[in-house]
């Protein structure tokens, strides 16, 4: 089995941060959202990669290759943004066998290994999260077989309340590539685009059984106020690490807390991560995610992104500070 993974967006939602870190590799609990989705591949014998790069796609090649050398990688580059059946048209050439496509601005519960398990005429699998709001997403309507019928994007009516989350299993990939070939000789969407879902229509409509499986959870990493509930849920399960105690020091749990940072007199948490090297003195943290090597002095910040390498001293409220930012009112 091969994953393919679109890591090419610019991460618009995630500026200033994105200006300088691809969006894939921002932290939640002190770890990029990337690392989460390799270290399930790894669990499930998965090493062969197509990343399909674009922006800042020279720190997505350092990172893959300094932390992930076991993960055999090809790298192609998305030019121009045309949309999510284009970024898959162009791993085509590395593809000869089934495949996982993986979107990985988000992160899940989802038990991959369903895929070991299929019944021989099911051509693939696509992962979905029963959500509420069903109006903000693109949701799939499913036959009695728990297969796919349609895809609906951002439905007024309630046809469905599964959310298509960019998990996918692909069996049949010859089929998923002249289906991407037809949605490509169509007209494009809004925006210029053409999109996955229609390929999968295509796939349906000729013959190819989707099945649909629930995910037990599904975390947004596209924006900050998600990047923020995310880092709550992953220092809720698998990423807690309070400080040692001291004095003046007061801790409200959950939070993740990296060898080697500096705490003085100060209130953190909950909700709070701190990546090596930074320093917080006189200050109040809850619901922050600070970077490495940052300075924080007489602050009381909520709700805050604060890259690596920032200073800060005296502000209340919050702020998205960008890497090596400096802010200190008079």
């Amino acid at each position: 089995m091969i994953v393919v993974m679109p890591v090419a967006g610019k991460g618009t939602r995630l500026r200033p941060h994105t200006h300088v870190t691809p969006k894939p590799l921002l932290k939640v609990g002190d770890k990029p959202v990337l690392s989460y989705i390799l270290d399930d591949l790894r669990q499930l014998g998965v090493h062969e990669a197509v990343l399909i790069t674009g922006h800042l796609k020279e720190k997505v090649e350092e990172y893959m290759g300094a932390e992930y050398p076991d993960f055999h990688a090809e790298y192609v580059e998305q030019v121009e943004q045309k949309g999510t059946a284009d970024a898959i048209r162009l791993a085509e050439p590395f593809v000869h066998e089934d495949l996982l496509i993986i979107f990985v601005d988000t992160l899940f519960d989802a038990d991959l290994t369903v895929v070991n398990r299929l019944p021989d005429d099911v051509a693939g699998v696509i992962w979905a999260k029963e959500v509420e709001d069903y109006q903000r997403f693109g949701v799939i309507q499913t036959d009695e077989r728990g297969c796919m019928q349609r895809i609906f994007e951002k439905p007024k009516e309630p046809v469905s309340k599964l959310a298509n989350i960019g998990l996918y299993y692909i069996r049949d990939w010859k089929l998923l590539f002249e289906g991407i070939r037809h949605t490509m000789q169509q007209p494009t969407g809004p925006g210029g685009e053409y999109f996955l879902t229609d390929a999968f229509q295509y796939m349906v409509d000729h013959g190819g059984r989707l099945q649909v499986e629930e995910v037990k959870g599904w975390y947004d990493a596209g924006k900050p106020e998600t990047l923020l509930e995310t880092n709550l849920h992953v220092l809720s399960t698998t990423r807690g690490k309070s400080p040692p105690a001291k004095e003046g020091v007061t801790v409200h749990e959950p939070v993740h807390v990296a060898d080697g940072v500096t705490l003085e007199d100060c209130e953190i948490g909950p909700n709070v991560t701190i990546s090596s090297g930074s320093t917080v003195r006189r200050s109040k943290l809850r619901d922050c995610i600070v970077g490495a090597n940052a300075e924080i002095d007489g602050c009381d910040l909520h709700d805050s992104l604060i890259g690596n390498d920032v200073k800060v001293r005296g502000v209340s409220g919050q702020v998205d500070l960008g890497d090596h930012s400096v802010v200190a009112p008079e």
